[in-house]
């Protein structure tokens, strides 16, 4: 081994990416090449069990898409851009608000627990204690979830519903995330936006390029339940590897708190969002290993490409943890999903 250079071997189980799989082992290297940078090798050999995995995302996962060492890399690049952003001076958000280190960092802190209960909902991990509720009216393609809450701190208490699902769309992984994240197009498919567009008071980089951040939005619509009193907090980021964008409904009060270094633990959040994954398996006249069908142009004429996107939502049904879950609520959330997913399908024809 040459000076500056470490190497990690390890055994590792993982419930990944709704199956169960088991990273067998993992190798890494790192070598320091200036002050600044450093050469980071990552090789990884994983097993799972394909019968458990959907159609759709086999592919993905037999290209080394899904387990391979890119992705890790790329989530290894995307932390330490955000360490750098924290080292930065005090930033301004558009309306010059100043956000000081204490700030920027407890921001985060939130916008972290925000994805990672998002991811909890779509995937069902041990994070939270999901249970699956099959409904017949429902089609197999839609995920609906549910989970009671008690006392749980930044967590409202009740009974939280979950409903995701995964579709493949001839959009490329860019113009997609950039449909998603754009607040002028957002009331194409945010039927929550009451049809109003949303401004973007303050953004915190995570990393290189103003679409790696944590924005809190606000919306133009006047909605008279609401009032002034909700902002939008949102995270999003866009790889190699795929892209993300989660947001959630956040009270003024608990923003303000967060943004002046306040402790974020007690913030309530019901996360919603997206996940885009790049689909390069198309080749110009061969058949797609997913699909089986002949190769098209997707929509931004390119030959070979699209991109898999998986939408999730928590609602609350109830606000009561003893309560029962009627049948309007499971309506309400699958008719939620439904229309998104139909609004964007519609944006790109």
């Amino acid at each position: 081994m040459e000076p500056g250079e470490a190497k990690v071997d390890c055994l590792l189980d993982r419930g990944v990416l709704l199956i169960n799989a088991r990273m067998m082992r993992l190798l890494t290297s790192s070598r320091m090449l200036t002050d600044s940078k450093m050469q980071v090798t990552w090789v990884e050999h994983s097993e799972y069990d394909e019968s458990a995995v959907h159609q759709l995302y086999r592919h993905i996962l037999n290209s080394g898409m899904g387990f391979g060492a890119q992705r890790w890399i790329a989530a290894l690049q995307r932390h330490y851009e955000c360490m750098a952003i924290l080292l930065s001076p005090t930033i301004l958000g558009e309306d010059q608000t100043a956000i000081n280190l204490g700030g920027k960092k407890s921001m985060l802190k939130l916008a972290r627990r925000m994805v990672d209960s998002f991811c909890s909902g779509v995937c069902a991990s041990t994070l939270h204690n999901w249970g699956n509720l099959v409904v017949e009216s429902v089609s197999e393609d839609v995920r609906i979830l549910t989970r009671k809450i008690i006392n749980e701190p930044g967590e409202p208490d009740g009974i939280v519903l979950s409903v995701s699902t995964s579709v493949w769309l001839p959009v490329s992984q860019q113009r997609l995330f950039d449909f998603l994240r754009d607040e002028q197009s957002r009331s194409q498919w945010d039927i929550l936006s009451n049809g109003g567009m949303l401004q973007e008071m303050v953004q915190i980089p995570k990393g290189q390029g103003h679409w790696n951040s944590v924005s809190v939005l606000r919306s133009t619509a006047v909605d008279a339940n609401a009032g002034d009193n909700m902002l939008i907090l949102q995270e999003t980021w866009n790889d190699v590897s795929g892209s993300l964008v989660v947001y959630a409904p956040v009270d003024v009060q608990s923003v303000s708190v967060v943004m002046n270094g306040g402790d974020s633990t007690y913030v309530a959040l019901l996360p919603s969002g997206f996940v885009i994954l790049p689909d390069n398996s198309f080749s110009n006249g061969e058949p797609n290993s997913c699909h089986g069908n002949p190769a098209k142009r997707d929509c931004d004429g390119n030959d070979g490409g699209g991109s898999f996107l998986t939408v999730g939502f928590q609602i609350l049904a109830s606000n009561l943890p003893s309560a029962k879950l009627t049948v309007e609520s499971v309506k309400t959330v699958h008719n939620l999903i439904s229309c998104t997913m139909q609004r964007i399908k519609t944006a790109f024809n």
